[in-house]
């Protein structure tokens, strides 16, 4: 039997030097396929075609392809990749909603039926308005709210109970009202609820970064504050974030991959040692700075304790949203 005591800093080697115990070293023998659970355009497809860019440039990897699949809020990636049990050939995008989903009873599936690989980046929503908006802060935004958490509708994208769902929620708990209560419209995508934001058809909007960077840029929309723990770079340098204003309110997504279920430890060493190497190329620090994404880098094992994490997380707060009925999922 083979022992290996390993520590934090150390994971990625403890974990390729277990796996090399047991079983040796894998590496593709043939084409990889990133799977993306949305279709071509949006941010997840975006983060997983620089990855097959970058994954390409390695020696490792014979070739790499994305593979949109579209459809049943990714259950039709989801179901996809579950015909490649145990196959390190298919990485799928992995982010919030596949806890959401499940815990919404929109999805059987969650990340126990697959093989967590890594979160690679988080990305904190913005609050948006019209530039001629009476709404000039996330204070007076809160103030409101405080009046009247009726009084306010919200924008966002893309289904009840994800991040931006959440953050709405968070909000108007941080004003002292019931998240139950939020006036809050459903878009099916980022752009189509920030039109609705600078259309004046709501109030505010909460929307990714990376899709009001031009109008940002323009003057042609205003931010009332991002839901950062500090103030980030770039493009939104001079955005206060909520907890600047007051506001005691910090929320992100995050983006990742995970595999089919089944992996073994040498496939998941290589691909932890993949992941390493990804974070650290140009191309991709070029990329998250350029969609005001943060970095942060998990590998399998800190990731599968994220999500772990993040399940008992979201549970209390799509309760508090009234869209979780206690002991449906778990």
């Amino acid at each position: 039997m083979y022992w290996i005591q390993c520590v934090p800093a150390l994971a990625l080697a403890c974990l390729a030097s277990l796996a090399h115990a047991q079983g040796g070293i894998w590496k593709p023998s043939r084409n990889v396929e990133v799977i993306v659970q949305s279709a071509a355009g949006g941010s997840s497809d975006r983060s997983a075609r620089v990855t097959q860019k970058i994954l390409a440039g390695l020696p490792a990897f014979p070739n790499v392809s994305v593979n949109n699949k579209p459809g049943g809020g990714g259950m039709l990636a989801l179901h996809y990749l579950n015909q490649h049990a145990g196959d390190a050939h298919y990485i799928v995008t992995l982010s919030t909603t596949v806890l959401t989903n499940h815990l919404l009873g929109l999805s059987p599936l969650n990340f126990t039926h697959f093989t967590p690989l890594s979160i690679l980046l988080r990305e904190y929503p913005v609050f948006i308005t019209r530039p001629d908006s009476p709404l000039t802060s996330a204070r007076d935004l809160v103030e409101r709210l405080r009046k009247d958490p009726s009084s306010v509708s919200f924008a966002y994208a893309t289904a009840r109970g994800n991040h931006n769902h959440v953050m709405i929620g968070l909000l108007i708990k941080a004003a002292g009202g019931d998240p139950r209560q939020a006036k809050a419209i459903v878009y099916n995508a980022g752009g189509e609820a920030t039109t609705a934001a600078l259309g004046g058809h709501v109030d505010v909007g909460v929307v990714a970064p990376a899709n009001v960077i031009p109008l940002l840029a323009t003057g042609k929309i205003r931010v009332l504050g991002i839901a950062a723990p500090q103030r980030q770079g770039g493009a939104f340098a001079a955005t206060p974030t909520l907890r600047e204003q007051g506001v005691d309110a910090v929320y992100f997504s995050w983006r990742g991959f995970m595999g089919p279920k089944g992996l073994t430890l040498a496939q998941r060493a290589f691909w932890d040692q993949a992941f390493a190497q990804l974070v650290k190329a140009p191309e991709w620090k070029q990329d998250i700075a350029r969609n005001a994404w943060a970095e942060d880098f998990m590998n399998s094992a800190q990731t599968l304790r994220h999500l772990e994490s993040e399940t008992e997380t979201l549970k209390k707060l799509l309760l508090e949203l009234g869209v979780y009925a206690s002991g449906t999922r778990t």
